[in-house]
């Protein structure tokens, strides 16, 4: 034991080196994240400041007056105190006590004042987003629930189990220090193929950037016409496969459709050089060809989510340049095509950046799947960062296990080549829109040319990719039906949202308009998920049925393994860099 702290000598050993091992790692990935201008920020706030000096004074003596009320409420005995309404103080520590109900006041009152201090600053639009979102970040650390000696259910516990609460919360920091990364749910509960991704079918194709799954029917007869689902590459595609009572892949199986999925690789030194090109060429229109060869048609239903839809997009829009029309229809779930407003993504983005990356990157490389996590967790820290470490560190609890978590922790790596060039024609440049401004597999790229039934879902409340971009991005094809669909809730939740479960809400029906407020305005609010929207929209465009096959794959493309199959089960800690 170590006598001045009470905490066992081999935890403080465990900690030093956990930490050592970690800032050595750390070394090596802050290269690759977003940095921050701080000496632009400081000018822009001076700047703001110094237009308008009596604008700034006001806001100084308003802010001087509640502090002098509040320390006067503290001074009166009777006084009942006014806790925020903030999930951080939900316990009733922080009304029942004075000094601590102060501390959540006082906390709230200064973050709203350092708000209203950005908002009133007269600079650039850009600035002050990056103001917005640095102001965000620094207020939501410095929350007196983040710290032990101002948390008062964090003393209660130490109080109450002896220190231990303390110590198992050390013995949490030591693991998560040593995984390079915060626990959000209990890794131990799941298993990808095992009680994740566990629809079933194999394997039918494979190379070095993805693996092609085939499911297996679950009906008599299947659509004409089969499905092939392009997910994100940024994580594992299990998002669209979690668990038989959440599963958007199997729920499509159920509506009679044969579907394909890309599993991709999560990119290792043999991926290092890959581009953009790459995976349209050797990927997406690779995966078309041989889900087209196995299924017999001529064509097929397409959907992509996040990046895979804009990355699918592409593709289309190469197919369309070579006079080669192979899908049936397009499915995009909360996709950018329009990157005109990245919302709090857009922050870390400038040339500076981006340039930074080509170069690291103009001899290949890979940009790390820790860095992307830390970079998603950062836009909503007090749901994806805080919460953990008061948790897990201060508590000393274990989180419980939530299969979307797992998900979230277990990251991919990137061809350094592929993200540098995504970055700059899309989040810098917003190249992707202008008609013939990209040439992608040799061939210039038009979104427009695209003249396929098109669905587009948005959800409300994302935080990558802004429902309001997703509206814009839709009006860039010019198919023969485009359908806008809104879904509640967020980026993941609003997408993973099963029929069974009947919950939430989405907007189907605004009068077409320039601006997706007026189209909101005039849409219908219907409740429950949005797949059955979906699968009627798609059944409508392929009412022909067909005998299932039962075997899977064909004589050119047989069965190579069971699906998940192997490259989703590989995660980054098993990548040599």
């Amino acid at each position: 034991m170590n006598a001045s702290s009470g905490i066992p000598g081999d935890l403080i050993e465990q900690l030093g080196r956990a930490a050592g091992r970690l800032f050595g790692d750390m070394l090596g990935h802050l290269a690759n994240l977003p940095a921050i201008d701080h000496a632009e920020i400081a000018r822009g706030i001076a700047a703001g400041i110094a237009a308008d000096p009596a604008r700034w004074r006001a806001l100084q003596e308003e802010h001087y007056r509640e502090q002098l009320a509040l320390w006067q409420q503290l001074a009166t005995p009777d006084a009942a105190p006014e806790v925020p309404q903030d999930r951080r103080f939900r316990a009733p520590e922080w009304r029942e006590q004075p000094w601590f109900a102060h501390l959540a006041r006082a906390y709230d009152l200064n973050a709203r004042w350092l708000g209203r201090v950005v908002e009133a600053l007269e600079v650039e639009p850009r600035l002050k987003r990056r103001l917005r979102f640095f102001t965000r970040q620094y207020a939501d650390a410095l929350a007196p629930a983040n710290f032990p000696h101002t948390n008062p259910e964090v003393l209660r516990l130490a109080a109450e189990t002896r220190g231990e609460s303390l110590s198992r919360g050390l013995r949490n920091l030591v693991a998560d220090l040593d995984r390079g990364r915060i626990s959000m749910t209990d890794e131990s509960a799941f298993t990808v193929g095992g009680n994740l991704a566990v629809t079933p079918g194999a394997v039918v194709f494979e190379n070095e950037y993805f693996q092609l799954l085939q499911y297996a029917p679950v009906t008599d007869t299947v659509r004409a016409t089969p499905l092939l689902i392009v997910p994100p590459f940024i994580n594992k595609y299990y998002i669209l496969d979690l668990q038989p009572a959440n599963s958007f892949v199997r729920y499509a199986v159920e509506q009679g459709y044969t579907v394909f999925l890309v599993s991709w690789r999560n990119a290792g030194p043999e991926l290092a050089h890959a581009t953009w090109d790459d995976y349209l060429e050797h990927a997406v229109l690779r995966a078309l060809d041989v889900t087209l060869e196995i299924a017999g048609t001529r064509t097929a239903h397409t959907l992509g989510f996040c990046v895979g839809g804009t990355l699918l997009a592409a593709a289309l829009a190469v197919q369309r340049a070579r006079r080669r029309n192979r899908a049936a229809s397009l499915t995009l779930l909360t996709t950018m095509l329009d990157f005109g407003d990245t919302g709090d993504l857009g922050v870390f983005v400038d040339e500076a950046y981006v340039a930074a990356r080509e170069q690291a990157f103009a001899q290949g490389g890979l940009f790390h799947g820790r860095d992307l996590m830390a970079t998603f967790s950062s836009l909503r820290p007090n749901d994806l960062i805080w919460p953990y470490v008061v948790n897990n560190y201060l508590k000393g609890r274990s989180p419980e296990p939530f299969d979307l978590l797992y998900w979230n922790s277990d990251s991919t790596n990137l061809p350094g080549p592929m993200y540098a060039y995504y970055v700059r024609q899309t989040y810098l440049e917003n190249n992707l829109r202008v008609p013939g401004r990209l040439a992608m597999c040799g061939t210039p790229v038009d979104l427009g040319r695209i003249r396929l039934p098109c669905y587009v879902l948005a959800t409300r409340e994302d935080h990558i990719v802004p429902w309001q971009t997703a509206y814009t991005s839709a009006r860039l094809l010019k198919g023969s039906a485009v359908e806008f669909v809104l879904a509640a809730s967020g980026h993941i939740a609003g997408v993973v949202n099963p029929a069974a479960a009947n919950r939430r809400n989405y907007w189907t029906g605004g009068k077409a308009a320039k601006h997706p407020d007026k189209w909101l305005a005039t849409a219908q609010s219907v409740p429950g998920s949005w797949w059955p929207h979906w699968a009627a929209w798609l059944a409508a465009r392929d009412p022909e049925q067909v005998p299932a096959r039962i075997q899977l794959g064909s004589p050119r493309y047989p069965v190579l393994e069971p699906a998940p199959g192997r490259y989703v089960k590989v995660r980054c800690e098993d990548i040599s860099a």
